[in-house]
């Protein structure tokens, strides 16, 4: 394969743009596209080489198809919103073109993200000779590639998953989301979620604990639920349970707090002025572009997993994680590490089924696939991860 066509042009887009730059053997030819064509201008203008650029309406199946043919891309890297995830997945198949994406497809009218929108596929991509790579970003993406890596080289048997994702940057504003606000609050005003056993279902924010990451130092983590889970549960065969949990400052959650008492981040229409709007939507245009962060943040992200269970009839306890700072981020790619930790995997796994070293038609979860050439490539191109032996018999402060 030779041409990929990156579909998004937000602040994910713009490092996955930078890396796929960096690696001309791989991505010998590259069309950057998004509905805002002056978002493509301004990436492309920041590159070593000169990528094709073009407007795109990603909700517009057959525009996008179009768009594949004319390009002739081999793949489609989805870095776009994640209500576009089926449109585009529809535009691959009629042109042709595998397909990867970071998040799994959320409807517009209903904060819900699921894999059962995209499973449903694999027939489909089968059958043509396609290849779907659901979910390459961090979490979800390199949080399921460590744990393939735990199932692979480090355990018998996985019985007991913890993520962890801790942000201890500052960017000095108010109140800003350090991806897509729209996407970001309504993933955070839902319902908690976890698996054990089955799932089982908590008040937004209800669960938290104090924990102490490396360099981050003691940080307050909120269980919330996050898509990785649902896969992992389904592929991890002697699992127990299943939790994610993500830091919060208490300044966010006080603004977030009022925003959700006054109905800013309902995504219910409401009459205003003869016309209809959506709050959030609303709130999206008069909160900070994420993408205008990354000169601001300072700091440093611990994104990982502690994962427990059994090797060799023993107890095994291990933390695998990677540390990104945001400043050293901006200076490679002009975007902070939110964005950073986020485009690196994108650009991975789309290298890897490039180059064919990922490549089997269908839909699949990252889990899903020989976890070492990705991580290998984790550390050769920006998130390098280390593994720390735990005592599998200290209390587990997340219990």
């Amino acid at each position: 394969m030779k041409h990929i066509l990156q579909i998004g042009a937000g602040g994910v887009g713009r490092v996955a743009a930078h890396k796929i730059d960096q690696l001309p053997a791989s991505f010998p030819e590259v069309t950057l596209a998004s509905r805002t064509l002056s978002k493509c201008e301004s990436i492309a203008a920041e590159l070593t080489r000169n990528p094709r650029v073009a407007q795109v309406d990603a909700d517009d199946v057959a525009a996008t198809a179009a768009l594949i043919r004319d390009s002739g891309a081999d793949l489609v890297l989805n870095l776009a919103l994640p209500y576009q995830d089926l449109s585009i997945m529809e535009a691959c198949l009629e042109a042709g073109a595998h397909y990867v994406d970071t998040a799994n497809y959320e409807p517009r009218d209903e904060a819900r993200f699921s894999y059962e929108y995209q499973w449903p596929y694999h027939g489909r991509f089968a059958e043509k000779g396609l290849m779907a790579l659901l979910g390459s970003g961090f979490d979800p993406g390199v949080t399921n590639v460590f744990c393939a890596h735990a199932q692979k080289h480090l355990f018998d048997e996985i019985h007991y998953v913890d993520i962890l994702d801790c942000n201890a940057g500052d960017h000095g504003l108010p109140f800003a989301t350090n991806f897509n606000p729209e996407i970001n609050i309504r993933e955070i005003t839902a319902k908690g979620r976890y698996w054990e056993g089955g799932w089982k279902e908590t008040e937004p924010m209800e669960i938290h604990r104090s924990y102490e990451f490396p360099v981050a130092g003691e940080k307050e983590i909120y269980l919330l639920y996050h898509e990785e889970m649902e896969s992992l549960s389904k592929h991890l065969p002697h699992l127990k349970r299943i939790r994610f949990w993500m830091t919060f400052g208490e300044s966010y959650l006080t603004h977030l707090k009022v925003l959700q008492n006054v109905g800013m981040t309902s995504i219910e229409p409401v009459s205003f002025q003869g016309r209809e709007i959506i709050p959030i939507e609303f709130l999206r245009t008069l909160l900070p572009d994420p993408a205008s962060l990354g000169p601001l943040t300072k700091g440093k992200t611990v994104i990982g997993n502690i994962i427990k269970g059994i090797k060799d009839g023993k107890a095994r306890k291990v933390y695998i994680y990677n540390v990104c700072d945001h400043e050293e981020a901006f200076r490679e790619t002009n975007s902070q590490a939110i964005s950073y930790t986020t485009g690196v995997p994108a650009m991975i796994g789309s290298k890897l089924m490039m180059e064919g070293t990922w490549m089997k038609p269908g839909v699949w979860n990252m889990e899903q696939l020989d976890p070492d050439p990705f991580m290998a490539d984790l550390n050769q191109y920006g998130l390098p991860w280390q593994i720390e032996e735990l005592d599998p018999e200290s209390p587990d402060l997340l219990a």
